[in-house]
């Protein structure tokens, strides 16, 4: 893929009507992933092509991993709304927004499970996991391969078209109010491929691939920091993780959820 006059060449455009008009984005830095939350990504298009709906984004990401481009990167899109990053408020003057078709959230009704508009769902399209901004566990839909990877190549393509600083969720600048991508998608393996790619070549850490918890009870946080929120309750002693990155004195490991922990306190298997 490439871009020319901040239009990806060869794939599907459509241009939405809602978008900042001659706003153009001065200073991009930001990409931020949601799920649409709808029924399909024609539905969704149509939706934010929409006068009426006030809302749009740069891209859409249907299942099969087609790509629809809806707003030129280069102008203002409405996707973020009310948001902050860093202090910075309004992240749709300084991102780009892409919406990626899947319908979120599920609820479970005896041995099924169903969208908010009634759709039914596969169980081997579900998992069920903690949302980083929640105590409890709820049931998702998950993510097609096909989807993941076009969005880690189009990041890629963004991220060196563009001064691409930060990949996030809605659900991150607008906590509370936003849930997507949700836990379904793998936000941490994004950043850590996309964004710190290079650097990881460059300075290569070595470090085992499983261990288990070592100590009683081990936090388990958002990111690699005793400061930053936990996203579940402490793993407790033996608990088996899956290690898939290492920031200096963190480990980010995977149970059923996704978060950082020191790695003082895991024993390497």
């Amino acid at each position: 893929m490439d871009i020319e006059n901040h239009i990806i060449k060869d794939i599907s455009y459509q241009e939405s009507s809602n978008h900042g008009g001659n706003n153009v984005l001065k200073e991009i830095d930001t990409i931020v992933i949601h799920y649409t939350g709808g029924a399909s990504a024609d539905s969704s298009i149509k939706t934010l092509c929409n006068p009426a709906v006030k809302a749009s984004a740069h891209l859409v990401i249907a299942k099969d991993g087609a790509i629809t481009q809806l707003v030129p990167f280069n102008i203002k899109a409405w996707h973020a709304g009310k948001s902050t990053h860093h202090s910075v408020n309004g992240l749709n003057k300084y991102s780009i927004g892409i919406e990626i078709d899947n319908p979120g959230r599920l609820q479970k009704v005896g041995t099924k499970f169903i969208s908010w508009f009634g759709r039914e769902y596969s169980v081997e399209k579900v998992i069920r996991a903690k949302h980083i901004n929640e105590e409890f566990y709820s049931y998702w839909h998950t993510y097609s391969e096909e989807q993941i990877n076009a969005v880690f190549e189009l990041c890629e393509l963004l991220v060196k078209k563009y001064n691409i600083k930060y990949i996030v969720g809605h659900d991150e600048i607008a906590p509370g109010r936003k849930s997507d991508p949700g836990p379904a998608f793998p936000m941490e393996k994004l950043r850590s491929q996309v964004l710190f790619h290079d650097r990881k070549e460059e300075n290569e850490t070595e470090y085992p691939k499983n261990a288990e918890v070592s100590v009683p009870f081990l936090n388990i946080r958002k990111k690699p920091s005793s400061k930053e929120p936990k996203v579940a309750a402490p793993l407790q002693r033996g608990t088996k993780v899956k290690i898939i990155d290492c920031n200096g004195d963190w480990y980010n490991v995977s149970v059923t959820i996704n978060g950082w922990v020191m790695k003082k306190y895991l024993k390497s298997e």
